[in-house]
């Protein structure tokens, strides 16, 4: 308890948030003034005729500009500014480069006004100490391992943010520990003038002492581990992303690594860790993938939706060895209704081909965000699987603690809590030979919580779930953590 009590003590100190900006009196006399124009002629139209930006010392104009869905020059029916604004709004703050976003209009005359934009721009340099956990989640480590910390990895890691201005970021990092990883990439969301286009680069070494070489039938890893280096990776990804519009987006990504594991591995404890006897492994991945994002926070959603899709082939051939073919889709709707209360659904599904894959191809939930609620102590691997999750939240308050320090990016540290409950269902199919106790099954768990977000969107989740199987524990679940 001692250990859970320093670390949530730790996250709370870095803390961040989301802030919404208020309408002040100047957009409260906008919005009067146009009502009683609509009221006289729903078509009215008003010309916006200057954008003024202020507050970016980093950030080029032309990046905030880009997200407007309102531009200078634009003649725009009254009835549908307030939406269009809103709109621009969101899309700014969804660049994650500001804390704050503010867009106030003001009537220049009767049928002319201007756009005020107001941005705090986040703290885009992070030169950081890095203490990170080996296992698959905080719980994990908590319960199976007793918080034990020889399985940790230390170093460092910089980051920048923001580059040249253009929302360009540049990751560095220098990790030892339990596993080794000297990694770099770089990312330009906006490598054009029109900015649709961007791309990515990176590479990496890394290199594991432990290792999960299959699944048990009771869904747990069996690993195996040494004193020595028993995984050793050497990758390069690259991708191009095409951006038109505002919504949508493509992705197009090429990833090769090079891996090798201990002998003993493919030939003694899981000869279908490659699907074949071979313990070095160039593995080429080709993808492509399309995202739809219109929500009024792309970090805590509370309206719109979220649909993406993706296609990724591995290896050249058909099948055998690593080949496969994987096809993922999801779907995810947010709600706001009165009194601050919110729901939300979301659709996961995932398949591959052919069916008989070789072990590292087989994950399915228990990674990443890929889970459901109740079951985070657990690993189901499969070839096709789907969740589906339902969420009721309340916002129950909200507040700001004032800096003592007088800091531009940081005014204030907000805090928003919202109580909610959950239901999760899922499913793993997997062949027969590899089939465990938690595939080919209709999974279901449910729940409720608290989220705490807080500035720069860390959402720190506190939630007491239950599962089929009669289990229940409290869970703690953290992201957007630097």
């Amino acid at each position: 308890m001692k250990q859970i009590k320093w670390i949530l003590f730790f996250i709370s100190l870095l803390s961040f948030s989301i802030t919404f900006s208020q309408p002040n009196n100047p957009t409260t006399d906008f919005y009067t003034e146009i009502n009683q124009k609509t009221k006289i002629d729903s078509t009215c139209k008003i010309l916006l005729t200057s954008v003024i930006i202020t507050g970016n010392k980093k950030t080029k104009d032309y990046v905030i500009l880009r997200e407007m869905n309102i531009k200078k020059g634009d003649s725009i029916t009254a009835s549908k500014l307030y939406e269009k604004l809103k709109e621009s709004r969101n899309l700014i703050y969804n660049t994650n480069l500001f804390s704050i976003v503010e867009v106030v209009p003001y009537l220049s005359n009767a049928y002319e006004f201007t756009i005020s934009i107001r941005v705090i721009e986040k703290w885009y340099i992070y030169p950081t100490p890095q203490f990170k956990l080996v296992d698959r989640n905080f719980n994990d480590w908590l319960k199976t391992y007793q918080a034990d910390f020889k399985r940790v990895n230390y170093g460092m890691r910089f980051s920048h943010y923001n580059v040249s201005g253009r929302g360009d970021q540049l990751n560095i990092e220098l990790i030892n520990g339990y596993t080794r990883n000297y990694s770099a990439s770089y990312i330009a969301p906006y490598s054009n003038a029109k900015l649709t286009e961007g791309f990515s680069v990176g590479m990496g070494y890394s290199q594991n002492k432990e290792l999960s070489y299959q699944t048990s039938y009771n869904n747990k890893l069996l690993l195996f581990k040494t004193d020595q280096f028993n995984r050793t990776n050497f990758y390069f990804n690259a991708s191009y992303r095409k951006r038109n519009g505002f919504y949508n987006r493509h992705f197009f990504a090429m990833q090769f690594n090079y891996l090798q594991v201990n002998d003993s591995i493919t030939s003694f404890y899981n000869p279908n860790y490659f699907n074949n006897n071979k313990s070095k492994m160039p593995i080429l991945d080709l993808s492509y993938g399309f995202q739809y994002i219109n929500v009024n926070n792309i970090n805590y959603p509370l309206n719109g939706k979220i649909y993406t899709f993706s296609l990724t082939k591995r290896g050249l051939g058909i099948k055998g060895g690593i080949n496969m073919l994987t096809m993922d889709a999801s779907y995810r709707k947010y709600f706001r209704h009165p009194r601050h209360f919110y729901s939300s659904i979301a659709l996961f599904s995932k398949i591959t081909l052919p069916f008989q894959q070789a072990y590292i191809n087989q994950r399915a939930l228990g990674f990443g965000d890929y889970y459901l609620n109740g079951f985070e102590y657990y690993v189901i691997d499969g070839v096709a699987s789907a969740v589906a999750k339902y969420n009721l939240s309340k916002k129950i308050v909200s507040f700001k603690i004032p800096v003592p320090f007088k800091i531009k990016q940081l005014p204030y540290i907000p805090f928003s809590f919202y109580a909610k409950t959950f239901a999760n269902f899922g499913f793993a199919y997997n062949k027969k030979e590899f089939e465990t106790n938690l595939n080919n099954r209709f999974l279901y768990s449910g729940g409720f919580g608290i989220d705490i977000i807080s500035l720069y969107d860390l959402k720190l989740s506190l939630e007491f779930s239950y599962n089929q199987l009669g289990e229940k524990g409290l869970f703690l679940h953290a992201r957007n953590i630097l």
